[in-house]
């Protein structure tokens, strides 16, 4: 199977490209293929618990839905420190998730190890 890196930016600001997103992930995930997210920008914010449980796309679903389900078929997720700390992230707001703190060097380095990288 293939590698898929989706690498998001959007945030609460695009609910329905910021669930979009996830969707697809968990799509890629339930085909079998390995897939990791790497957010950055205002796309760190999605991993708050209260943007989790409320966050609807327009005909792209729950994004706590599409989270779950990726997260429980192996995903992983990539978070920009650099953007959580300038929108006032501390880790408390993603304890718990399985996060990996990245910066723009690792997001290269993942872009290179993947087969394909999709970018919302």
């Amino acid at each position: 199977m293939a590698k898929l890196l989706v690498h998001v930016t959007c945030g609460v600001n695009d609910p329905t490209r910021s669930t979009l997103a996830f969707f697809v992930s968990r799509a890629g995930i339930e085909e079998g293929h390995t897939v990791a997210l790497f957010l950055a920008g205002d796309a760190v914010q999605l991993l708050r618990n209260a943007v989790l449980d409320s966050l609807q796309g327009l005909g792209s679903g729950s994004l706590r839905e599409h989270y779950d389900a990726f997260v429980a078929g192996g995903g992983r997720i990539f978070l920009s420190g650099v953007s959580a700390k300038s929108r006032g992230m501390v880790e408390a707001d993603w304890d718990g998730k399985p996060v990996e703190l990245g910066n723009p060097k690792r997001l290269v380095q993942l872009t290179m190890e993947y087969d394909r990288v999709l970018c919302y």
